[in-house]
């Protein structure tokens, strides 16, 4: 049996960290941010009953970093790179073989590299299942809104990074139509070119947000920025966003003025056997994050490598991962938005919601003459 561990850290700090410390939910974010930069990193939980399609077991620990996406931002990166670092010398303590960097432990930095040169255990981002579960996000989202992937336009904003332009070259072949959304047009059209041959329909390219955005039914968005940069003016009554962003690109304004579109921070994803994972992270049993299931199904395909590491996901990379999952049993189970699981139920309003918005808006025969 494989072992491996997973690096879990507070994203809400005073939702997350008021779980164990139920005197932080009082207290000013700022205040529970300066107790937690005291903190050593700790085991979090024992995840037992992870079993395979094909027999194999594996077992692991959640390891918790105190520290908040914030934090990882504006803290000196050597003391955010020590507390990573920390938590896999933890990991090889307990007898894991591979660690997963979750949330903002994979994006800070060099995306897990210097973490990986200091430690004897191998490491992933978990980045790869990531983009695979985004894809198969996006189509069946696209699909659950009434709009077959073969007949949307879909959007990457942030096409000119390595996650946009995999997700770009993944899509591609199967939409009507492709725009790339960016801020520098030449790089645009070097990756329009790249994947043209490979296209079913038109690649087109931009750097106007405001005015191309709104044409596309299913967005994927992954750029860089610190702060949101879609917002509710721009989309589209019935699209589908997928926000893969770390921080995210969507502003909080979409789910409160915009009923009528579909907003997916990722996947959920099913983890197969009778899993435990010994810590609520608000989602249903034996449901996990996609960077947490590629760490599992590395270690029970028993390929103990760095995986995903810096800033590169490749396409190989990500097929990879869609064939681990088929062989192991991990498949998408649902979606999140805005930290929350979303319903069937709910889905289906936003559904009607935007099918309503569009009646709304048709001329009416009097209005046409």
């Amino acid at each position: 049996m494989h072992r491996f561990a997973f690096v879990i850290h507070p994203i809400d700090v005073k939702r997350d960290a008021g779980r164990k410390y139920p005197v932080a939910r009082y207290l000013p974010e700022r205040w529970v941010e300066n107790l937690l930069k005291r903190k050593e990193p700790m085991v979090v939980s024992h995840i037992k009953g992870v079993r395979s399609l094909t027999g194999a077991e594996a077992e692991g620990w959640f390891i918790g970093c105190p520290l908040s996406p914030r934090m990882m931002l504006e803290l000196p990166l050597d003391f955010v790179y020590r507390k990573i670092i920390r938590c896999g010398q933890i990991a090889q303590e307990l007898g894991a073989e591979i660690i997963g960097l979750g949330a903002f432990t994979s994006v800070v930095g060099d995306g897990g590299i210097t973490i990986a040169k200091h430690l004897q255990i191998a490491v992933t981002t978990g980045n790869s299942y990531t983009v695979a579960t985004a894809i198969e996000g996006a189509i069946l989202g696209a699909e659950k809104m009434g709009v077959p992937i073969d007949r949307a336009t879909v959007a990457v904003v942030g096409a000119t990074g390595s996650i946009g332009r995999t997700c770009a070259e993944a899509l591609a072949p199967q939409a009507e139509r492709v725009l790339l959304l960016g801020r520098d047009t030449q790089r645009l059209q070097a990756v329009a070119d790249e994947i043209g041959a490979s296209a079913r329909g038109a690649v087109q390219v931009s750097t106007d947000l405001a005015r191309d955005l709104p044409t596309a039914d299913v967005v994927i968005t992954v750029t860089s920025a610190v702060d949101a940069v879609i917002y509710p003016q721009d989309l589209k009554s019935g699209a589908v966003v997928v926000d893969v962003a770390r921080p995210r690109d969507v502003s909080v304004r979409v789910a409160r003025e915009r009923n009528d579109v579909l907003v997916i921070e990722g996947g959920l994803v099913q983890v197969p056997g009778e899993v435990d994972f010994g810590f609520n992270f608000g989602f249903p049993p034996k449901t996990a994050y996609a960077c947490m299931s590629e760490t599992m199904m590395l270690a029970l395909e028993g390929r103990i490598e760095n995986f995903t590491l810096g800033k590169e996901v490749s396409l190989h990379q990500v097929e990879q991962t869609q064939a681990m999952a088929r062989k192991h049993g991990f498949k998408l189970a649902g979606f999140r938005s805005f930290e929350r699981a979303l319903t069937e139920e709910e889905i289906a309003t936003i559904r009607a919601n935007a099918e309503q918005r569009r009646q709304l808006a048709q001329p009416t025969p009097s209005q046409a003459h």
